[in-house]
């Protein structure tokens, strides 16, 4: 079976996407797109045999469309999931599901009063191949019941639109949901501190900032998110067990020896860093729909939650204090803890 999809939103994610599904993954055919800037639709639609429908809206109602790939601004996301379940249409929704916590609880309603899980959220750590042997050795029982998380999340440079806020909400929100997998837990209290700034931040920015979570079973978890730190794209993560520790390997790469030195390359850009997962992600995803499957990713209840727990990390950003995050309780329409 051929799954056919539907593309809201062309900027350079969903350019991607629709390259990932054409050339990447078998199994799938983008049949339409739309975008707010009509050409751009249309440079992301020709090169792929995809027609340019007019709005959202269009795209959900399509009959050649089986499923939906959101990838539009933020704010427009929750509009355009809420229209793929009112049809019982399969949508994929890159991060955040929703800018509010009130947008999820209505796409978390509506999945439910669906009957049917219709919603996966694009986090794609989940599907990055260190990440599941971190969780593998974690779920084995190998290191014993898990009590401390460092975490780093480094980025070379970031543009002058950088805020401070984005520092939870759109870079400390991959550590968010990836850490709720990992340890199958709630996040429940969140805390940001500010170190000594570096001299290389635009002078707006907090940077960078050390973010302290704790979560139901006691687990503390810190993390550095640092998005000047100059040298490369690095993600780090080790949880300490009772027994032992798991450390999350880095990227392959060859060792060179040359004029008194060893080195090993360091990644620049999430983009080389997670690539094999975006595919992975996507090829898991087509591979339920074609199979006639409910979606296994990350659902619409984590999308939820890393809204909340993210919106807290601003608020505690702002006041200095510890915030506690207020996840209601997780239906069993979704199961599990985290």
């Amino acid at each position: 079976m051929t799954v056919r999809i539907g593309v809201i939103g062309a900027g350079w994610i969903g350019k991607e996407h629709i390259q990932r599904l054409t050339h990447t993954v078998t199994g799938a055919q983008v049949t339409a797109v739309t975008d707010i800037d009509p050409a751009r639709a249309a440079g992301a639609a020709e090169p792929v045999g995809a027609r340019v429908l007019p709005d959202g809206a269009a795209v959900v109602a399509a009959d050649d469309v089986d499923a939906v790939l959101v990838t539009s601004w933020g704010p427009t996301h929750a509009e355009h999931v809420l229209n793929a379940i009112a049809a019982g249409k399969p949508v994929f929704c890159e991060k955040p599901l929703a800018t509010t916590a009130e947008d999820c609880l209505k796409i978390v309603e509506a999945e439910q009063a669906h009957g049917r899980r219709l919603v996966q959220v694009g986090f794609m750590r989940r599907y990055d191949a260190g990440y599941r042997q971190l969780k593998q050795v974690i779920d084995s029982g190998k290191i014993g019941e898990p009590l401390i998380v460092h975490c780093a999340h480094r980025n070379p440079t970031v543009p002058e639109s950088y805020t401070s806020e984005m520092a939870s909400l759109d870079t400390a929100v991959h550590e968010v949901d990836v850490l709720r997998w990992l340890l199958d837990d709630e996040i429940v209290s969140t805390q940001v501190i500010t170190p000594r700034a570096t001299s290389k931040r635009f002078e707006h920015l907090k940077d960078p900032q050390i973010i302290l979570f704790e979560t139901a079973k006691g687990i503390r978890i810190d993390l550095e998110v640092f998005v000047n730190c100059q040298y490369g794209y690095d993600i780090q993560c080790e949880t300490v067990g009772e027994e032992g520790l798991v450390r999350l390997p880095d990227p392959a790469a060859v060792g060179v020896r040359t004029s008194g030195q060893h080195s090993t390359e360091v990644l620049t850009d999430w983009v080389g860093r997670f690539r094999d997962a975006f595919d992975t992600e996507f090829r898991e995803w087509i591979a339920n729909l074609a199979a006639g499957n409910e979606p296994t990713g990350p659902s619409a209840w984590d999308g939820y939650a890393a809204t909340v727990i993210t919106a807290a990390t601003v608020d505690a950003l702002q006041s200095g204090g510890v915030v506690a995050t207020d996840i209601k309780p997780r239906p069993a329409f979704y199961g599990g803890t985290a």
